[in-house]
């Protein structure tokens, strides 16, 4: 059997045969005439000519063996509702749905929002857009008004899927109070809302002549086949947003015939996972994770997936390995902070139930700590595999890769680059690549391997500058994450190099936040910066200059500028993005040119060396952060 190494190798010296092996595990409707066209660099496009279809992929070949088996398991713990859909159950759903899309003039290319919680209606709702061409694009649950409102502006929507509500720790969250806000400032407003009425907020009212109850259309399609539309595998899938620096999102676009042939492949050589078992990813369909792992990939598979809806430790510490008990799961994929979150409680919940039949336990969104790392491996007895990728690239770029060679793994480190990927450290400086052990920038050396984003959504320009513009005089994809690499070629990475942080798994650019901030009449600047957290990996920190100094004398007057503070964010962009601390300062640390020096704040908030001060303009304001930052506790 060819070994890790050799298997690699292939996958860059020879893309064309490779790939075209990997290939053959979807379906083509009509077969590809090339395997790879980068003629226009540093823009690709796999499977040149060839027509399939993912949701074709995802049910329909797998009804003539699979109609009866288990497609999609579904536990809220929020709402104590379970419910099964069989692969053939599944497919009448989405056929159903595909119709009533198709009805509301939904056709090849148009987008449909989707905003909804963690139940089956969204898993469907993606199923049934790419089912007929469409392009869905998926909008976390957490995202406030201002940012539902930017997303629906970019993608211009023929349809925003939603719910009247979701529910978060028993706290009932109204989703159509932030879709009536978002379509109040939005300009691109779709022609029909389809709301899926849970039942969960009485104070919903239809507006007439603009919401659609999704039961009702679910009633009048039933039983209707709608047949796949066959798409050129460069065609659009969907559109995912993803924080920028700049403050407003990249539309990551996403093809259809790579997509599938990464995950397709992803799921044989990485996870491992056989068809006819069961896969439990607790992330969310709103984030990439929850498109490829909960959604697309198992189900491309022909295998079992797990959508839970609830918190890791409702009702207790334990839900998630009785869920992996009772549906006999064999794969789990969860984060490094959802593991910081249950190490805080009594371990004798990580041994209350049978685990077994889980062979292994990925983890990815942030780095990993060794210590939590080994915590979870010894309190669970399972083998855990810690991997590292983004929403760009939809599939992992790092990781260790079972299904080809059961290599020995390190605590701390998701092993090696994946199959596909050019990997490549450089030194931020230079600019030239970093050999053998050593410090740099994870970068990819183009063609990007099938499944990563082609481009931003309506934006060839700003997909070239963000992710190809970073090195001098190379065109190599920038992850903006540094890493180190040890002598036996291990991966650990070290944190993010741009201005978006991490924070329990979500990217959230510092630039949005301080203009949200911003936006409140008592704010006059503001910088924020990602600090480091035991738990959730990052916290955002605000340092605020309010317009009325004076007036902010009081600690009475500044906890009212602090809550209406962060009463906007949570408004603006949601709770994720919500600050631990707001400090208020008199004058920001700024060089004699102005700049803020927002990476001095963050060395002073993590404890750190800030460096050669002799830029700062006013080194009192320095002291001040350094005082405020010895009493924060976030």
């Amino acid at each position: 059997m060819m070994g890790l190494a050799e298997f690699y190798q292939k996958s860059l010296n020879q893309r064309d045969s490779f790939w075209r092996a990997e290939a053959s595990a979807i379906f083509w409707k009509t077969p590809f005439s090339a395997t790879l066209d980068f003629s226009d660099p540093p823009f690709t496009r796999w499977f040149v000519g060839g027509l399939t279809n993912i949701c074709h992929n995802a049910i329909d070949r797998h009804l003539p063996t699979r109609r009866d088996q288990r497609a999609l398991i579904y536990i809220s713990t929020e709402t104590g509702v379970t419910s099964e859909y069989t692969y053939g159950q599944l497919h009448s759903e989405v056929s159903g749905f595909a119709a009533a899309l198709r009805e509301l003039g939904v056709t090849r290319g148009a987008r449909v929002i989707i905003y909804l919680p963690m139940i089956p209606e969204a898993a469907i709702a993606m199923l049934a857009c790419v089912r007929i061409g469409a392009i869905h694009s998926v909008v976390f649950g957490g995202m406030g008004a201002a940012s539902l409102a930017a997303r629906i502006d970019d993608a211009a929507p023929t349809v925003l899927v939603t719910a009247d509500a979701g529910s978060r720790g028993g706290k009932v969250l109204p989703y159509m109070q932030v879709v009536d806000d978002a379509l109040d400032i939005a300009l691109n407003k779709p022609a029909a809302v389809v709301v899926v009425n849970r039942g969960l907020d009485p104070g919903f009212v239809p507006k007439p002549g603009r919401d659609i109850d999704f039961g009702t259309l679910r009633e009048r399609h039933r039983g209707v086949d709608v047949p796949c539309e066959w798409l050129e595998s460069s065609e659009p899938s969907y559109i995912l947003y993803t924080s920028g620096t700049t403050g407003r999102a990249k539309g990551v676009q996403r093809d259809t015939g790579g997509y599938a042939v990464a995950l397709a492949s992803s799921m044989r050589r990485i996870f491992t996972l056989a068809p006819g078992e069961t896969m439990f990813t607790t992330s969310d369909v709103g984030w990439v994770v929850g498109h490829s792992y909960i959604v697309y990939g198992p189900l491309i598979n022909g295998s079992t997936t797990v959508m839970y809806e609830g918190l890791p430790v409702r009702p207790d510490p334990a839900i998630w390995w009785k869920i992996a008990e009772t549906c006999r799961v064999s794969v789990m994929f969860s984060s490094p902070t959802a593991l910081r979150v249950l190490k805080r409680y009594d371990s004798k919940y990580m041994s209350d139930h049978d685990v077994s039949s889980v062979r292994y336990l990925f983890l990815a969104g942030e780095p990993l700590d060794e210590p939590t790392a080994r915590w979870a491996s010894e309190s669970l007895g399972i083998p855990i595999i810690d991997n590292y990728w983004q929403t760009e690239t939809g599939w992992p770029i790092l990781s260790a890769q079972l299904g080809v060679e059961d290599t020995v793994r390190k605590f701390g480190s998701p092993s090696f680059p994946v199959y596909g990927y050019d990997v490549c450290l450089v030194d931020p400086v230079s600019g030239r690549n970093v050999e053998g052990a050593g410090r740099g920038v994870v970068g990819i050396e183009p063609p990007l391997p099938p499944g990563c984003l082609t481009t931003l959504w309506n934006d060839d320009a700003r997909f070239v500058e963000a992710y190809f513009s970073t090195f001098a005089a190379r065109q190599t994809y920038s992850t903006f994450d540094l890493a180190m690499r040890d002598d036996e070629g291990y991966y650990f990475l070290l944190g993010r190099t741009d201005d978006v942080i991490n924070v329990a798994g979500h990217r959230i650019g510092t630039r949005e936040i301080e203009e949200a901030i911003q936006a409140h009449r008592g704010i006059a600047e503001v910088a924020v910066v990602g600090v480091s957290h035991p738990i959730k990996g990052q916290v955002p920190y605000a340092f605020a200059v309010a317009k009325d100094h004076v007036a902010m004398a009081t600690s009475d007057a500044q906890h009212q500028l602090r809550e209406e503070v962060l009463l906007v964010v949570d408004q603006q962009l949601g709770r994720i993005a919500r600050p631990a601390v707001v400090h208020f300062v008199a004058i920001l640390p700024k060089t004699r040119s102005g700049k803020i020096l927002r990476r001095v704040i963050q060395a002073l908030c993590d404890g750190c060396d800030p460096g050669d001060l002799g830029t700062v303009d006013d080194i009192g304001a320095l002291d001040r952060i350094r005082a405020l930052v010895a009493l924060s506790t976030p």
